[in-house]
């Protein structure tokens, strides 16, 4: 095992997930370009302008996205999960919830048994209703939006970046691969939460710390892969024999969620940090040719995924989908998709 070679990708990671970021401010020039290349006429000389009759196929998809704005995305999905969701939650915390404790000092004498009651009683109710009313929903329908914009930001950076995405072979293959990612996605984010509670000391964080890293490296890279045509059992296979990178490359976003106790806002910092590690991934050249074992962490999730789709399918999964071959569930499913559109 190369551990300078480790050391030195976990660090190249670290920093292209950061100064990844820096792209956003280059767009404009890339997009300028690619408006100039499409424009309905072609210079031949400095004082003569051909017509070009009919733009490629590829050429108006381009130009689809250059019309939509990546910064203009981003501050959308920033002020919706930074401006209200979590200036929200900040203001009830800081704001209202002190002003109930100070209006019951006042009222009763301060810190008296009444007014200690009175707070015992009026803060969770208080709690429950903001929570209820207006937390719980915003966080919804953020999470369902964001997936718009994340995917609009995904599309569009990787295509001013490297081109037109290639498409899949069938609706059939991307609909189980989509739902096959998502499954397995949610299961190591649960196996990575359990890890968490290993009691000895300092262990059960670090581990758990590793599996977020690489999650949200997956999270990252995943629209630039898709875009690339790469199936799930690729895309995790990559990042289990390049894991050094991969656990750099995640590791200020789940530092910074990790340290958070609320669950809300830490997927409210997720949200509004992810679209600049979206541009990130999108601009990362990971580094893949460090001699280290692979880390093979997502197989549990894998083969836990085939188990529940085998019996709600009757597919049938061998033992060997543990080890990095393709997911035999996904087959299940496309031939699933297949039946029913017969």
């Amino acid at each position: 095992m190369d551990f300078k070679g480790a050391c030195f990708a976990a660090l190249r990671g670290c920093f292209d997930s950061i100064m990844g970021i820096s792209a956003i401010f280059t767009m404009k020039d890339v997009n300028e370009e690619r408006t100039r290349n499409l424009s309905p006429y072609r210079s031949t000389s400095s004082r003569e302008l051909t017509p070009i009759k009919k733009k490629s196929k590829s050429a108006k998809n381009i130009s689809k996205y250059t019309k939509s704005d990546v910064r203009t995305s981003i501050c959308l999905s920033s002020f919706m999960n930074g401006g209200v969701f979590l200036f929200s939650i900040l203001l009830f915390n800081y704001l209202l919830l002190p002003s109930i404790k100070l209006v019951c000092n006042m009222v009763f004498q301060e810190e008296s048994l009444m007014s200690r009651l009175a707070l015992e009683w009026i803060e969770p109710v208080i709690s429950l209703v903001f929570t209820s009313i207006w937390v719980v929903p915003l966080f919804v329908i953020s999470r369902a939006v964001n997936n718009l914009w994340f995917q609009d930001i995904a599309d569009s950076a990787y295509i001013q970046r490297r081109g037109r995405p290639l498409s899949w072979q069938s609706v059939s293959l991307w609909i189980a691969d989509t739902i096959f990612s998502i499954t397995v996605q949610t299961l190591f984010l649960i196996q990575a939460m359990l890890i968490s509670y290993i009691p000895y000391y300092g262990i059960g964080y670090l581990l758990s710390l590793i599996h977020m890293c690489l999650l949200y490296s997956l999270y990252a890279f995943e629209y630039k892969w898709f875009n690339m045509r790469w199936e799930l059992h690729r895309r995790l296979a990559y990042i289990e024999r390049n894991w050094p990178y991969f656990i750099g490359f995640g590791f200020p976003l789940a530092v910074i969620t990790q340290m958070l106790n609320s669950w809300m806002l830490s997927g409210g910092i997720f949200s509004l940090l992810f679209p600049f590690f979206i541009i990130s991934g999108t601009e990362a050249n990971p580094v893949d040719n460090v001699r280290v074992y692979p880390l093979h962490l997502f197989s549990l999730a894998v083969k836990i995924a085939n188990m529940i789709f085998a019996k709600t399918l009757g597919g049938v999964v061998g033992p060997e989908v543990v080890q990095r071959q393709k997911p035999t569930a996904q087959k299940v499913l496309v031939q699933k998709q297949n039946s029913y559109r017969e």
